[in-house]
């Protein structure tokens, strides 16, 4: 890989290997989580397709501009989220494009973790912002207006955090004495929050996964997303999906299970269920693609990731309106 861009995605060897694998050699790309552009960057270099880099986050647009200027007419840029992809492509100049592969890195990018002032780190002193974009509520808002039971259900749901009602409750106590503004006193309340030993994994990590999440609506958008590569790629193009926790990597083999077909049809009631034949992807990792160790010693972030990947085949979208939760 080039060294034009120094963030290295996760997973990319694995990414480029399929996508020589089944020959995806020309045609569009749809980097959906364009972030730093390691995967858009890799995919114009090593192939001859040219790229659609998305991303919501205004602060990428220097990296995209580097790639544009670059790779000239191969590279295009949408400062668009997963649910505003169906629009875009559906857009006349588009629509008659070829969509060879779409691939989504869902974590969150080193551009957002690095900088202090964005508050997704529960490592740096940061405002309680956590956006992806310059749109919606902060996690300010959410921290020190939300009620106990609504706080206790976005860290169980969203971060699958099993203190979290301990956690919403502390929270609640010590805004009542004065509002929670910054990422590191929220950390503190977490980790006190939570009995036992300091742990491998940060304590924080659940919770603040948990708001960011919430914030910025990220189920919903994963599963439009999911429902748009239905719709979009080509026969024989392929998607494939890292995710780096559980009910991320749910929800896409949840989806990509129903395309496969293995839902029931009911004929009749008076006859047994057959098997649903017109799968719309046909899943090429049974088990989830996992990082190497040489890759998880280089890049920390990688440690958690599952690649999922599934090819596109003939037959017609099984999803009209929302993916399998």
């Amino acid at each position: 890989m080039n060294n034009f861009l120094e963030h290295v995605p996760v997973l990319l060897d694995k990414i480029l290997e399929n996508l020589k694998k089944f020959k995806i050699t020309n045609g569009v790309i749809i980097d959906a989580t364009f972030g730093l552009g390691g995967y858009s960057s890799a995919i114009l270099e090593n192939t001859n397709c040219d790229v659609y880099g998305f991303d919501r986050d205004p602060e990428v647009l220097k990296y995209a501009n580097k790639l544009k200027k670059k790779y000239k007419n191969r590279f295009k840029f949408f400062q668009k989220k997963f649910s505003e992809i169906d629009d875009m492509l559906s857009e006349p100049n588009h629509s008659k494009k070829k969509i060879r592969a779409m691939i989504f890195d869902l974590g969150v990018s080193n551009l957002q973790l690095t900088k202090k002032n964005r508050g997704f780190s529960f490592k740096l002193d940061g405002p309680l912002d956590m956006r992806m974009s310059n749109e919606g509520i902060k996690a300010f808002e959410v921290i020190n207006n939300y009620s106990a039971e609504m706080l206790s259900n976005i860290f169980y749901n969203f971060g699958d955090e099993v203190f979290s009602r301990r956690i919403a409750r502390n929270i609640v106590k010590f805004r009542g004495i004065t509002p929670i503004t910054s990422t590191l006193e929220l950390a503190d309340i977490i980790r006190k929050s939570i009995p036992g030993k300091k742990k491998k994994i940060d304590k924080a990590t659940k919770s603040f996964q948990a708001i960011r999440m919430f914030i910025n609506d990220e189920i919903t958008e994963l599963n439009k997303g999911l429902i748009a590569s239905e719709k979009f790629l080509t026969y024989g193009g392929i998607l494939c999906v890292v995710s780096f926790h559980s009910k991320e990597d749910r929800i896409v083999k949840n989806f990509l299970n129903e395309c496969q077909g293995k839902s029931k049809l009911v004929i009749s009631k008076f006859l047994p269920p057959k098997e649903n034949l017109r799968q719309s992807f046909e899943i090429i990792t049974k088990k989830p693609i996992l990082p190497s160790d040489g890759e998880i010693k280089i890049n920390r972030k990688a440690r958690s990731a599952k690649l999922r990947i599934a090819k596109r085949t003939k037959f017609s979208p099984v999803f009209k309106h929302e993916a399998a939760a």
